[in-house]
């Protein structure tokens, strides 16, 4: 099968992994769960799994490789705060400070920015 269409996907946390098995056909995630979530792709749609943290998503179909990626990615979206989650390669996020108001480097910051450890 020559593939036309990629879609790249990068799980980012401790201990999240996938792998896939049946030739392409089903990918199992471990993203941080105790137990593995699976996912069939639908026909033709191949995954490969470059590293256990990078996955490739390829067909002929854009539409139905796009689908994939986007079930994938919407069982653990990034985390806005750590940015922990699955996330496409070409995905740019901004991370948000905390909404409590400080920093967990202000503590230790003095007024002229430089590190002061309080004993």
């Amino acid at each position: 099968m020559e593939s036309k269409f990629f879609r790249f996907i990068k799980l980012v946390g401790v201990g999240f992994k996938a792998r896939k098995e049946c030739e392409g056909r089903e990918l199992f995630l471990k993203p941080g769960y105790n137990h593995d979530v699976q996912f069939t792709a639908p026909p033709h749609v191949r995954v490969f799994c470059f590293k256990p943290n990078i996955v490739c998503c390829t067909g002929l179909d854009k539409d139905r490789v796009h689908h994939f990626a986007g079930a994938v990615w919407s069982y653990k979206p990034p985390e806005v705060y750590k940015g922990k989650g699955v996330l496409y390669i070409d995905e740019v996020m901004k991370l948000s400070r905390r909404s409590d108001g400080w920093n967990r480097l202000d503590r230790f910051l003095g007024s002229s920015g430089v590190l002061v450890l309080i004993c």
